[in-house]
């Protein structure tokens, strides 16, 4: 019989471990958190944003973080399979805006304990609070781990730690050491999923939800990306669903040292013309006011000061008194809204981390390494991450299905 060690309680670990166990492998599952799951527990604000209901290549798309790479394991484990599974663990599931699936309970707890009891029936032997030390090998083949001192063999290790990312749940970015130690090539690593923060002071801002707004990104004045969505003033600069999805490509542009902005355009729906026209007409209805108090139809009330900021008007000048000119700046300040981007909030902060061993040095049917034996790597420590959605989970669960089905030997 196998022997097998999965390092790492997280949504690839607990998957990859289940997998080798009812392939018939002896499994042995290290966690160095007192619980398993501690980051999936906060998945979609708590709900568990399982996986997502698009076909293998539209997930594909949604990985811009080396997504081909997992074509074989997501056709061998696609999101159907995946909410098949969870039903199968007592898990029933709903699809939401966007394709998003989450557990009918909205609770991720459920989802947790489901993959708990799954690994106790199996007869995996769950050891939390033992933060692996070393990955051993020798002559480029696995030989066990080290725990607090004791050695521990095995035939085959599952790396599945974790990225950089919320260190508090337990990932610390101990994956990406033991992989270069073993002669893996570790990718830089950037946050992705992550708040932006902004050379403009935004706290008045604070708590601010914007819909229905485009946000281009732009890198010394070049446009990068651009997306129609929500999005979220903080205290210190963007966040909310668009802002963290272009925060991947504005981490590596700033890694680049360019200048990065963002334009908000706060009515997309509206053509120029039929914004001014929109204008002149609550103009024609506040003539008597002041600007800043004739724009509350259009605008929420946090807004105004900045855009008349912007646009350089005055906020007490009477709406009777402004010029064409005038009009055609308020115009351009509410298509295009600049903010500029200092620095992304850190690595610890963001959902999921951007970069990791390299793909080049993994199978990419079975997550085996190309450099030692009887080593497997799964989850965030790979280079493989995507956009909000479900589409890291379902490349989680993917991986960690491929791993523990091939580690075991069928």
């Amino acid at each position: 019989m196998k022997k097998i060690i999965v390092v790492g309680g997280g949504c690839a670990g607990m998957m990859a471990a289940i997998r080798a166990a009812e392939c018939g492998a002896q499994v042995t599952l290290f966690e160095k958190m007192p619980r398993l799951g501690r980051k999936l527990g906060i998945t979609g604000k708590g709900r568990c944003n399982l996986t997502n209901a698009a076909d293998v290549d539209e997930v594909v798309k949604n990985l811009p973080g080396n997504g081909k790479f997992l074509y074989s394991a997501l056709r061998n484990f696609t999101p159907a399979d995946t909410v098949s599974f969870f039903e199968g663990l007592g898990v029933a599931a709903k699809v939401e805006r966007g394709g998003r699936v989450f557990p009918v309970s909205d609770d991720a707890k459920e989802v947790i304990d489901a993959l708990t009891r799954r690994l106790a029936e199996l007869g995996v032997n769950v050891r939390t609070n033992s933060p692996v030390t070393d990955i051993l090998a020798e002559n480029k083949k696995i030989v066990g781990v080290e725990v607090g001192g004791q050695i521990f063999k095995a035939d085959v290790v599952i790396l599945a730690t974790g990225g950089a990312s919320y260190p508090a749940t337990g990932s610390t970015g101990d994956g990406f050491k033991f992989a270069r130690r073993l002669g893996h090539t570790v990718t830089e690593l950037l946050p992705a999923l992550v708040p932006l923060e902004t050379e403009e002071d935004v706290k008045a801002l604070q708590g601010l939800s914007l819909r229905n707004v485009r946000v281009k990104l732009l890198a010394d004045g070049k446009k990068i990306a651009e997306l129609f969505g929500e999005m979220l003033f903080t205290h210190f600069g963007v966040s909310g669903p668009i802002i963290l999805t272009l925060s991947r490509q504005a981490a590596k542009l700033l890694a680049e040292k360019k200048f990065v902005e963002l334009e908000i355009n706060l009515k997309p729906a509206l053509t120029p013309e039929q914004l001014d026209a929109r204008i002149l007409r609550d103009f024609d209805k506040f003539k008597r006011k002041a600007i800043k108090n004739a724009l509350g139809d259009l605008l929420p009330a946090k807004l105004i000061p900045p855009i008349l900021d912007l646009a350089y008007l005055p906020e007490d000048k009477r709406v009777d008194a402004i010029t064409v000119a005038e009009r055609r700046r308020l115009i351009e300040n509410l298509r295009g809204m600049s903010l500029t981007i200092t620095r992304t909030r850190p690595i610890a902060e963001a959902i999921v981390t951007s970069g990791g061993v390299s793909t080049k040095e993994l199978d990419p049917r079975t997550m085996q390494s190309k450099i030692i034996d009887g080593l497997y790597i799964v989850g965030e420590v790979a280079d493989v991450d995507g956009f909000t959605g479900g589409f890291n989970l379902q490349a989680a669960w993917a991986m960690g299905n491929a791993a523990g089905t091939f580690a075991a030997g069928t």
